[in-house]
């Protein structure tokens, strides 16, 4: 067997980071329905793993080190996100919306929590089956897993994976349909004017748009992008480390919380400080690319490590509880997502929005959103609400809410 250390172990995951990518490009499905990279190159591994264990010869053993850090820097990223100016310029719709999809993070585990329970599980594994895999997807999941499984939940981390997974799948196949269903149902193409020729903002280009970069220069003698790239980590590490001693606090009063909430929080404190005096000057893009590549690896890492054939016996009421929940996801795109945002075609196309990151990711959200516009015309309300919702703000309120959910049924 070998045994990798913990540097041999993040080069190992770099590799399977890549065989993931290459899949990817080889096979246009996987691109189709959003699955990423990493999340392919890590089952790849598992399942090569999990054959080789049903053999009784295991191939490898990682030191898995590293793999806390890297999950707490992209949450740390995530928060330095979190600026409020974001939401002042969203308005009232942001707002309508970030509130139906906080209720509905509580309406997942409530619903997951009790399904659990008339199969005879613990409440938490409907819980994981929630809003932990599904609003917060497989880097949440992963996240959460260490602190179900110590509460009394068998294989979480497989569990989080194969519920993100399904997640991931149904987003991107229910999202287009329902848009279209709503769309076509009450006409709300022909009331559409000419379109304009727009481009409709994804994510990041509408946090670039609204935290635009720092005017401070580099020191002398140094490379711009090098001396943000720079700042950035610093700052990410010292989030990392403010926000130690602030998940430390919590414990001591008894709270259970992931390791990523106390940097997570100093780090929004950081942006938003900032945002009002301007003396550190945050470079949010740069801040970004960093986070993407801790999460590559986080996810990687994390995945090839996995024990599938841990969770063989849950199958079937994990699969049903999923099933439940899609349908309910459906539901609430048409009734209140619909009503809620206007009845109009912006309504319409935030409602695919809705089931691609309320099951999957705001990557699904994106893809849904894109292939009504294809089809009708623009909807540029739609691209400026749902993706501030989707990749920012819903990742604070599911934290507190899975939070609150494993202290009451650990």
């Amino acid at each position: 067997m070998l045994k990798l250390d913990l540097i041999h172990t993040l080069a190992f995951a770099g590799l399977v980071l890549m065989v993931g990518y290459g899949v990817r490009a080889a096979l246009p499905v996987l691109a189709r329905y959003n699955i990423p990279g990493p999340v392919i190159g890590g089952l790849i591994a598992s399942v090569v793993g999990l054959v080789a264990h049903s053999r009784g010869t295991p191939l490898w053993e990682f030191d898995t080190t590293l793999q806390a850090p890297l999950m707490i820097a992209f949450f740390t990223t995530i928060g330095f996100a979190a600026s409020l100016r974001l939401l002042r310029v969203g308005g009232p719709q942001v707002l309508v919306f970030f509130a139906i999809a906080t209720v509905f993070a509580v309406v997942q585990n409530v619903v997951g929590a009790g399904m659990a329970t008339l199969f005879g599980l613990h409440p938490l594994f409907g819980v994981l089956t929630g809003s932990v895999t599904l609003t917060g997807g497989p880097a949440t999941g992963l996240a959460f897993a260490p602190v179900f499984e110590r509460a009394g939940v068998e294989g979480a981390t497989t569990v989080a994976v194969a519920s993100a997974m399904v997640g991931i799948v149904f987003g991107g196949v229910i999202g287009g349909p329902i848009g279209t269903r709503l769309v076509e149902r009450y006409r709300l193409h022909d009331r559409l004017r000419t379109p304009v020729e727009m481009e409709t903002p994804v994510a990041t280009e509408l946090v670039e748009a609204q935290l635009p970069e720092p005017s401070t220069a580099a020191p002398e003698g140094e490379d711009e992008s090098s001396w943000h790239l720079l700042k950035a980590v610093v700052l990410i590490l010292v989030a990392m480390w403010a926000g130690s001693w602030v998940s430390a606090a919590f414990t001591s009063l008894g709270v259970t919380l992931p390791a990523y909430i106390g940097a997570m929080l100093v780090a929004a404190l950081i942006r938003n400080v900032d945002d009002a005096v301007g003396w550190i000057g945050v470079s949010q893009r740069t801040i970004d690319d960093v986070g993407n590549v801790a999460l590559a690896l986080f996810i990687a890492m994390a995945l090839m490590t996995l024990k599938l054939w841990e969770i063989s016996n849950l199958a079937l009421p994990m699969l049903a509880i999923l099933a439940v929940q899609v349908i309910l996801v459906a539901i609430v795109c048409a009734w209140p997502v619909f009503p809620a945002m206007g009845r109009d075609y912006d309504a319409a196309v935030m409602g695919s929005g809705f089931a691609g990151f309320m099951l999957g990711t705001t990557a699904n959200a994106m893809a849904n959103m894109r292939s009504l516009v294809e089809r009708y015309g623009p909807a540029p309300r739609a691209f400026l609400v749902v993706p501030m919702v989707g990749a920012f703000f819903i990742d604070f309120t599911n934290a507190v809410i899975i939070t609150v959910f494993v202290n009451l049924l650990a």
